[in-house]
């Protein structure tokens, strides 16, 4: 019996240590690369460069550390197949293979990240809900949305912060703007951009009837500044005005909300939840950044897709995935079919298994 699970444990232990990620060799040669660049004479002269270098330092260091870990991981499981050699014990079987389960799903995670190899993929993503026609309804919906991804956050070590905020006449959220900062949060999130459909039977009708809800989901990469965007201060309108949101009796008594109008491209940004107007500027700018160049690249795309000859538009903004509550339980993704009937378990933030199919649908395409 012993024999059999020890050569079991073993055959599932090799094929996991077969899986190389992130090669490691090639990221400490890198990695040594750019703290050479962080000595040489000048480099803390250029602040666009210290920021662009100290990130990729900072996502080797990511990677190699992930590497790390997982190794020891299945340097534990080599130490429990030792000792089931001496020592037939069922509980130390049940805990390996419990371990080897979990070890399963951090490598193929982790050779996940190695299709997030996109320009901004690494960068914090912007998300933006937005409440479509429906009245309370669908702002009750788009609060679903948010706590979603709240919880997604929480589960997977992101953090989230509330950049703008626009409640609901009766319930709900008619807007809100948030921060998620973690490794590869963009990469992982921008999967989740479009317009997402709730069908279910409404809480706010007294005849119990089903109604069918949107909300809109923006996601852009947190962009501090980007070379060949130039923001020129006449080009800016600027207004104050009270927070409505968070942040007690200081933000709302005084003007310290934030709303910049980008006269040109005509795009509008605010924030209201830092304490001061100095931070809710230095935020709002950032996410006016990177609206632009998400303009910038969709722009590209499009003038690529017109010298292709591409029939297909591209659209950004299109219905990604239905929620249905009723008359049964279904989740769907219309651009990869995947779906599931655990509806709650979704609405808790289990929604890793939507992304990771999005994403390996789009790295086989492109």
């Amino acid at each position: 019996m012993t024999f059999k699970k020890k050569n079991l444990a073993t055959s599932r232990l090799t094929s996991l240590s077969s899986r190389s990620v992130f090669d490691p060799a090639g990221q400490e040669e890198k990695l040594e690369q750019l703290k050479a660049e962080q000595l040489s004479d000048g480099f803390f002269n250029d602040a666009k460069r210290v920021s662009k270098v100290g990130r990729e330092v900072k996502l080797c260091e990511y990677k190699i550390e992930k590497v790390k870990k997982l190794q020891a991981e299945i340097d534990n499981c080599d130490a429990s197949i030792e000792i089931l050699e001496e020592v037939d014990d069922e509980s130390i079987f049940d805990e390996l293979c419990a371990t080897l389960e979990n070890l399963e799903k951090e490598i193929e995670a982790a050779k996940l990240e190695t299709l997030l190899s996109g320009k901004y993929d690494n960068y914090n993503a912007i998300l933006t809900l937005h409440a479509g026609a429906g009245g309370t309804e669908a702002q009750d919906w788009t609060d679903m949305l948010y706590r979603m991804y709240s919880m997604y956050a929480e589960k997977n070590g992101f953090k989230i912060k509330v950049l703008d905020v626009l409640d609901g006449e009766e319930a709900g959220l008619k807007s809100i703007s948030f921060l998620v900062s973690g490794e590869f949060a963009y990469g992982y999130l921008k999967a989740e951009k479009g317009v997402h459909r709730l069908v279910r039977i409404s809480p706010f009708d007294a005849n119990a009837r089903r109604h069918t809800s949107f909300a809109s989901l923006e996601v852009m990469p947190e962009i501090e500044d980007a070379p060949d965007i130039v923001i020129r201060p006449e080009d800016l309108k600027v207004d104050t005005f009270r927070s409505s949101g968070a942040g007690g009796q200081h933000v709302n008594k005084t003007e310290s909300a934030i709303r910049i109008t980008h006269i040109p491209s005509g795009i509008i940004v605010a924030c209201q939840t830092e304490r001061s107007q100095v931070q809710n500027r230095e935020t709002a700018m950032k996410m006016l950044y990177s609206k632009l160049v998400e303009k910038q690249e969709l722009e590209e795309m499009e003038k690529l897709a017109s010298i292709r000859g591409d029939v297909k538009k591209i659209e950004w903004g299109s219905q990604i995935r239905s929620y249905v509550f009723c008359p049964y339980t279904l989740v769907k993704d219309h651009r990869t079919n995947f779906e599931t009937s655990d509806i709650q378990a979704v609405m808790n933030g289990d929604i890793q298994a939507f992304i990771n199919e999005y994403l390996k649908r789009t790295s086989v395409k492109g």
